[in-house]
């Protein structure tokens, strides 16, 4: 566990401040937002720009609508599938079905990012990191994956990895409450370490 905490925090902390950087010119100029990509990147322009919590979570909810979006009517349906089995309490099933969604689909990040969470409720921490590792190989921007992350680096004992992943879902989404919340008990936990 502790050397895929490693290296997820390892990527985390090398996400590549340039890609970040071309995304947000990329969304600050006019774009048709015709491709899923140009969508997305408007969105979280916006995102990064909203003035309540409110106006946020509908930001959110609309940038996990495209994350959703495979291009594959097949994906998708598994993805589905997936869905319906969790719903169920029916991990094995749905870990079938999102093994062959990033099979057949390596580089959808959002299939990657629903067998971590899966990974995560089934209690197997090194494999639900393995796969918000490569969610954020995918997508830097996940907030989903990074707040996950937090919680599993804090869960772990390791505050300062945690307040770190906490700090990039912010950068992302500066109005999630939950994030804003978990940073600020950790600041004040590590602070008080000091004394």
């Amino acid at each position: 566990m502790r050397n895929v905490i490693a290296v997820s925090l390892a990527i985390l902390l090398a996400l590549p401040a340039a890609a970040q950087a071309q995304r947000t010119s990329r969304a600050s100029t006019e774009v048709t937002a015709s491709e899923p990509g140009q969508r997305v990147d408007k969105l979280f322009a916006e995102l990064k720009r909203a003035t309540s919590e409110r106006a946020a979570e509908r930001i959110s909810q609309r940038i996990w609508q495209e994350w959703l979006r495979s291009g594959s009517a097949s994906v998708d349906l598994l993805m589905q599938w997936s869905q319906k089995a969790i719903d169920d309490k029916k991990y094995d099933v749905a870990m079938d079905l999102l093994d062959q969604v990033v099979t057949l689909s390596p580089t959808y990040a959002e299939g990657w990012n629903r067998r971590a969470t899966l990974h995560f409720a089934m209690d197997n921490y090194s494999k639900s990191m393995a796969d918000i590792a490569r969610t954020l190989e995918l997508e830097p921007r996940h907030f989903g994956a990074l707040g996950g992350m937090a919680t599993m680096l804090k869960n772990a004992g390791r505050s300062d990895a945690a307040i770190r992943a906490y700090e990039r879902v912010l950068e992302v989404y500066p109005m999630m409450r939950s994030a804003q919340t978990e940073l600020g008990k950790l600041a004040d936990e590590t602070a008080g370490e000091g004394i």
